[in-house]
């Protein structure tokens, strides 16, 4: 689990815990990278063996799957997801099944996810990025209590979950994903 959020609250960062969460109860093993927490100077700097950087960097290279989660600015992911992304290695999500999150305020964003990170994530060497779900920041609302999400957008995030679940089960048993190392 990636967030690219450099904000505290974040309903991405939120949208992300709620899927862990819900892939938890699933029986998924997750680790979560929350790339604000890493350090900014190593990161900017492209200081790939700081051990931070590198234990993150370490993360990605043994996940089976990803979910990237970004608010998104300006029609765009965030910076800060960004200056990670540019430190993995070139291939780094090969074999991978990555399910992409994004929250906004707006739906002139709603595109960002196809237009702004599906490439970057194919660069990556993504085979297989599930469809993806953009959503409304009013859809999210945040307390002390924990994260609510709008019933709608949890119906729609249930079938993306279900989506991401069985391909992430059908990569396991892919012949190539059983032989590799």
């Amino acid at each position: 689990m990636i967030s690219g959020s450099p904000s505290v609250p974040s309903r991405s960062a939120a949208l992300a815990g709620h899927v862990a969460e819900t892939l938890r109860g699933r029986g998924f093993e997750l680790a979560a990278i929350q790339v604000r927490e890493l350090p900014p100077a190593e990161l900017l700097h492209g200081r790939v063996a700081d051990p931070a950087v590198a234990a993150a960097i370490a993360l990605v290279e043994r996940a089976d799957a990803l979910v990237i989660a970004t608010p998104i600015y300006k029609a765009s992911y965030t910076g800060v997801l960004k200056v990670f992304l540019d430190l993995l290695p070139q291939f780094a999500f090969a074999g991978k099944v990555v399910l992409p999150l994004a929250t906004g305020g707006t739906v002139a964003h709603v595109l960002a996810l196809d237009y702004a990170l599906r490439p970057v994530l194919v660069s990556l060497g993504a085979q297989h990025v599930v469809n993806g779900l953009f959503v409304l920041d009013k859809a999210i609302s945040l307390s002390d209590r924990g994260v609510a999400i709008d019933a709608d957008v949890e119906a729609r995030l249930a079938t993306i979950i279900d989506d991401f679940a069985a391909s992430v089960a059908r990569r396991a048993l892919a012949p190539s994903a059983r032989s590799a190392p």
